[in-house]
């Protein structure tokens, strides 16, 4: 078959290291009049559009955005599918949101009509928003899984999804055992992960609602598909924290419970981690796991204030999540706004360029995935969004007074939303056309 190849010209950013580690002015490559060519689902050239209109065949067919960026589809390393009904609940903190709203919306996903009806919404949702790769949580029912699988492979997404895993403290209704989470899951397991873009990940809940035996056949499954995810949470509320003393006392804190039962490894991921200690990043970095840093979240429910700069102090890898429900949009742009004002309440700044570094290569490293998407290199996964400059009035007359990209950047990330994604392509193809 011949290649199918396509360009696209406009400003075109993307990250290609930490601010963190290297500074600004190299975490970053920015292409005024760029050229983003793609070959069969893949970014085979990205330069200046003066050097690369020359080298490229004339029949090559060339898409030109003249007022807008095109960046790295956006990463979400941590959001829940059945709570896409629930976002906006009103008046709880932690423990009583998962009682009062959450349990009751996660119990109709045993239907399976229901569940794939969500699956649709919520992949368009994310798509809608420019995320192109999301650590996904389903419910506790294998029909959530197999209903989002199914409609991220017909778009050829790059996905991570797992059944939750949860057999004490929720409601009968919504608990399986020890024995059946680890059946269900492998069973999922043996049917998705690796099929297409798609990987499983092993879901225990939170430590509170899984017993000690549910933890181990977690870690057994990790041994057992050494490539697997682990996605859970963890320190997000106080309250949870005592709770979790006081269901594992033998224990020297949170994160060793989940220490104890091997569920820490390069492709493990844990949200909030609002509350964590020094010790616990330092662990947290060794074993090569990540946190999901979740601001509209943690706001939402009160939780409290991650502190990025002592997760980048131990070289901890951190993505960002928009954890709905508990969050309150899918838009990680939207989400980046938030997560500025986080910072600003500790006294601390976040650059517009570590901003960009958390919604793409910083996912991407969370996830392990830097090799195939989170940039614009060369042999990526072709997965990038379209951000229009003049999506609304205001952000059309504000960008007429940005002096730089750096100030450009800021500006979308905070007054942009679902609006400013004009398009998005996973794969090289389109998947969203606003």
């Amino acid at each position: 078959m011949p290649l199918t190849r396509k360009a696209y010209r406009a400003a075109i950013l993307h990250s290609i290291a930490d601010p963190a580690e290297v500074g600004i002015e190299a975490s970053y490559e920015y292409f005024e009049d760029g050229l983003l060519v793609v070959e069969d689902g893949r970014i085979s050239a990205l330069g200046h559009a003066s050097e690369l209109l020359a080298k490229l065949p004339a029949q090559v067919q060339i898409e030109h955005y003249p007022d807008a960026l095109i960046t790295p589809g956006f990463i979400d390393t941590h959001i829940h599918l059945p709570q896409t009904g629930m976002v906006g609940a009103y008046g709880e903190q932690l423990l009583d949101w998962l009682n009062t709203y959450t349990f009751p919306c996660e119990s109709q996903f045993a239907d399976q009509a229901h569940a794939d009806k969500v699956a649709d919404i919520f992949i368009k949702e994310l798509l809608r928003n420019g995320t192109t790769t999301a650590l996904v949580f389903g419910s506790v029912h294998p029909q959530s899984v197999n209903a989002f699988f199914a409609a991220a492979e017909k778009l050829d997404l790059r996905m991570i999804a797992g059944k939750v895993m949860m057999d004490r403290n929720a409601p009968d209704y919504l608990t399986d055992t020890a024995k059946s989470s680890y059946q269900d899951s492998k069973a999922l397991i043996e049917r998705w992960h690796g099929k297409g873009r798609l990987h499983y990940a092993v879901t225990p809940r939170f430590a509170p609602t899984s017993t000690p035996e549910q933890l181990t056949l977690a870690g057994q499954l990790l041994t057992e598909y050494p490539d697997l995810y682990m996605q859970t949470h963890i320190s997000e509320n106080l309250q949870e924290i005592e709770w979790v003393k006081a269901l594992f006392p033998e224990r020297k804190g949170y994160l060793d419970v989940y220490d104890h039962y091997q569920l820490l490894g390069e492709r493990s991921v844990f949200a909030h981690g609002v509350h964590l200690c020094d010790d616990e990043c330092a662990r947290l970095a060794q074993t090569g796991s990540a946190v999901a840093f979740c601001p509209t979240s943690n706001l939402f429910l009160g939780s409290g204030l991650f502190n990025l700069p002592m997760a980048e102090k131990h070289k901890l890898n951190v993505g960002l999540g928009t954890d709905i429900g508990a969050g309150t949009s899918f838009s990680l742009l939207n989400t980046l706004n938030e997560a500025y004002k986080v910072m600003q309440l500790q006294g601390a700044r976040l650059s517009p360029f570590k901003s960009l570094y958390l919604a793409t290569l910083g996912g991407a490293r969370a996830l392990r995935l830097e090799d195939k998407i989170g940039t614009l290199h060369p042999g990526t996964d072709a997965d990038f969004v379209v951000l229009d400059y003049h999506a609304t009035p205001l952000l059309s007359y504000r960008l007429k007074q940005a002096n730089d990209i750096a100030e450009t950047l800021f500006v979308l990330m905070t007054l942009g939303d679902d609006r400013t994604v004009l398009q998005t392509y996973a794969a090289g193809q389109p998947v969203h056309q606003r």
